[in-house]
């Protein structure tokens, strides 16, 4: 018998991974059924995207404790990713006011510890499914300094805004000297070379202010309401 006649035959292996693929799409889709219904009367809401890595205590994290507190008791639920930072700092300002705050928790290797100030808190395993979340139940994105995380929730808000694939909402940077050397990149690159339309840099609000991040978020809707219209309801059961 040759060396190759000892290999196992893949086929063979086949049917338990095709049956553990179907288990695993069944516990993804139980995670957008479960969070969709948790999360569907809960309007409007801001998601805010920003650093665990962010210190209680420092700046940056006070100031969005600020803008979380402020959006709650404007009437805004504030949803978060449920773990430390700026995701903490959202949350205890959110439930400090009178609006909910939601913690959108993710199961990691190095595991995330959900913090204490969530008046709804979802588990997911799956980035994808977690993410979609944030984008489905948005008003708005007030994005603080923040990592590769941050950058990854940041730059798929901007690509769903630009293609179309979801309504165009307020997209607000806050730390206008934190964002200032993409910002220039954007600019000098993306749009020099042509690789972006010079207007999709207005789809980038950069505020600095809590107040003003507010009232830009109610500005931009004070003509049309804050529940999505029919064409772009659709948008987002297409999503």
């Amino acid at each position: 018998m040759s060396a190759k006649d000892k290999l196992p035959d893949p086929l063979l292996a086949q049917p338990a991974s095709t049956a553990r693929e179907a288990w695993r799409v069944f516990g993804i889709m139980s995670e957008f059924v479960e969070a969709t219904e948790r999360l569907n009367t809960i309007r409007p809401a801001v998601s805010i995207f920003g650093s665990a890595r962010i210190e209680p205590g420092s700046g940056v994290y006070q100031l969005t404790e600020r803008i979380a507190r402020l959006l709650s008791d404007a009437g805004f639920a504030v949803i978060s990713g449920g773990g430390p930072g700026v995701m903490e700092a959202a949350n205890k300002g959110a439930f400090e006011g009178k609006s909910p705050s939601i913690g959108l928790n993710i199961q990691l290797p190095m595991e995330q510890k959900a913090n204490p100030y969530q008046d709804i808190s979802q588990s997911f395993r799956h980035f994808f499914a977690r993410k979609y979340m944030f984008v489905r139940f948005a008003t708005a994105y007030v994005v603080m300094p923040g990592g590769f995380g941050t950058l990854d929730e940041l730059l798929e808000a901007l690509t769903l805004i630009q293609t179309g694939k979801t309504p165009r909402i307020p997209l607000i940077l806050v730390g206008s000297e934190f964002w200032a050397g993409m910002l220039d990149w954007f600019r000098d690159r993306l749009v020099a070379e042509k690789l972006i339309n010079p207007e999709d840099m207005d789809l980038i609000t950069v505020i600095d202010d809590p107040e003003c991040v507010v009232a830009s978020i109610f500005q931009y809707y004070e003509t049309r309401g804050f529940g999505p219209l029919p064409d772009e309801h659709e948008l987002l059961l297409n999503l």
